[in-house]
């Protein structure tokens, strides 16, 4: 390898290692299973890899890492949606499966369950607005990251919360 491809590379490496956990944020929220997370987890760094070149100094990072990796992660939700209707929902590697063998739950650790299960249940442009929403990302960078506009990411979380607020007083 020549030296350019050589600093290209250690400069994405250090670029995934910086916001890591933007992928695994993804991966976790979109995937049930330990093998979808980590075919997905795969899949958006070949993604965000044949990206590199094309990354636009004018966004941060981060933006640029959640735009790629939500795009890459409701295409294989998609995908995923499709094979869940013939295989079984609670999976030995399921979120809810794993916040269930914690048998001295707690009332924040039933608080989280419970909100992982409701953001399982959500479309996957309301999935990708709760996880940057609680995030704490800013109405302008949820806008760019999800190509709408900062009045629709407000509307959007406003419907979200309330609904939220509905589900947890059941």
């Amino acid at each position: 390898m020549s030296p350019i491809a050589d600093n290209k590379k250690d400069e994405f490496l250090a670029t995934i290692d910086d916001h890591k956990k933007i992928i695994y944020k993804v991966v976790n929220s979109y995937c049930r299973n330990k093998e979808d997370r980590k075919d997905l987890e795969q899949e958006i760094i070949i993604q965000l890899w044949n990206s590199f070149d094309k990354y636009n100094t004018a966004y941060k990072y981060s933006t640029w890492m959640y735009r790629i990796a939500l795009n890459v992660a409701i295409s294989f939700y998609r995908k995923e949606k499709k094979w869940l209707a013939i295989s079984d929902f609670y999976s030995e590697d399921s979120i809810y499966s794993i916040a269930e063998e914690n048998e001295s739950e707690t009332e924040l650790d039933h608080n989280i369950k419970s909100l992982q299960e409701f953001i399982a249940k959500l479309n996957e442009l309301n999935k990708a607005l709760m996880l940057l929403y609680l995030e704490e990302k800013p109405y302008d960078e949820i806008a760019d990251i999800l190509g709408i506009t900062k009045t629709n990411v407000a509307t959007k979380i406003s419907r979200l919360k309330l609904k939220l607020k509905k589900e947890f007083q059941k």
